[in-house]
């Protein structure tokens, strides 16, 4: 099993607003991700499964990631 990098877009509504995200996550498949986004921002944001919209998932190369923590895990 290899371990790629992904990053995902959408959009959470909390107090009638919604709010635009972009995360990056290291994982072996892309459900994993979507488990682990609707987790974190639930968690976070105190907003349930059905309030989170994701516009997309994309596999992106390790050099490719903004967040520093998922940069260095990748060993760059």
């Amino acid at each position: 099993m290899e371990v790629k990098v992904y990053r995902v877009k959408g959009v959470f509504e909390r107090n009638g607003k919604r709010e635009e995200f972009r995360k990056e996550y290291r994982a072996v498949k892309k459900e994993d991700v979507l488990e682990r986004v609707y987790s974190e921002i639930g968690s976070k944001h105190r907003v349930k499964r059905n309030k989170i919209w994701i516009e997309g998932v994309e596999e992106i190369k390790p050099e490719e990631a903004k967040d520093p923590i998922v940069r260095k895990l990748s060993g760059l």
